[in-house]
């Protein structure tokens, strides 16, 4: 595969994870979640209710075989290019299912992150990671430890067929998580260990003296198939006292 496919791996990473298994990620999926419906993404919403210039518009589209074509920001769009029916190329840019983005997280936990537990279902539950952060006492930058707990719902990864469209969940079920001697890139291998089954719905925030930074929770209405039509999110800083809510909606290609 081309350059180009890596460097747009946060798209992957922030979506899809995995236990150490020798199970694939779509063997993971499939086992937890069953004979569940194929839905693909056709667009996203999100409104924020502090900040108009927040909001923000996610359209797919679809080649006539079901393939993912585009992902079209206001800002950006992403051009998924195929050659006998395998992803060969991502033109464009934009962090579109970056999950630290579509929970309005300050962190970026799910690009560097290392995953110390996973739950019953595979689906990473407590991640550590570092930020560099201004100290004001010290004048100068420092490292800092933070943890992030992760909860989901009883639900299917809404994101997954919508991947599998693109190509993507092929490239993690080609990731050996046995680290054999042939050489991967630590991108797709860290995306491959993200790969939640299950629908997120919460995430804590914790310092390196276990205290609660920042809580992001969102509550979901869920369709006839589990698949989330609308979620209300609501994230609260403990060190700055603020809460921001916002919604967001999601529509299926019929």
């Amino acid at each position: 595969m081309r350059k180009t496919i890596y460097s747009f791996s946060l798209f992957c990473a922030s979506m899809l994870a995995l236990s150490c298994s020798d199970d694939s990620a779509s063997d993971d999926f499939e086992e937890v979640n069953g004979n569940v419906e194929q839905k693909l993404i056709k667009s996203m919403s999100l409104v924020s209710a502090q900040d108009s210039d927040e909001n923000e518009s996610i359209v797919l589209s679809y080649n006539t075989n079901g393939s993912l074509n585009t992902i079209t920001t206001g800002d950006d769009t992403s051009i998924f290019v195929y050659e006998n029916s395998e992803l060969t190329n991502i033109s464009g840019g934009g962090d579109t299912f970056n999950m630290e983005e579509l929970y309005e997280s300050p962190y970026d936990a799910f690009e560097t992150g290392d995953v110390l537990e996973y739950d019953e279902n595979g689906n990473p539950e407590l991640l550590e990671f570092r930020e560099d952060e201004y100290d004001y006492d010290m004048d100068d930058y420092v490292t800092k430890l933070y943890t992030a707990e992760l909860v989901y719902d009883d639900a299917p990864n809404p994101f997954y067929y919508t991947l599998q469209a693109g190509g993507l969940i092929d490239v993690l079920d080609g990731v050996q998580l046995n680290f054999s001697v042939n050489p991967q890139l630590p991108e797709i291998v860290q995306a491959r260990l993200l790969f939640p089954v299950n629908n997120l719905s919460q995430i804590i925030y914790k310092d390196e003296e276990g205290e609660i930074v920042y809580t992001i929770n969102a509550n979901f209405v869920y369709d006839e198939d589990n698949y989330p039509t609308s979620a209300t999110v609501t994230a609260v800083s403990s060190d700055y006292d603020d809460q921001d809510t916002f919604t967001t909606t999601f529509t299926y290609v019929e």
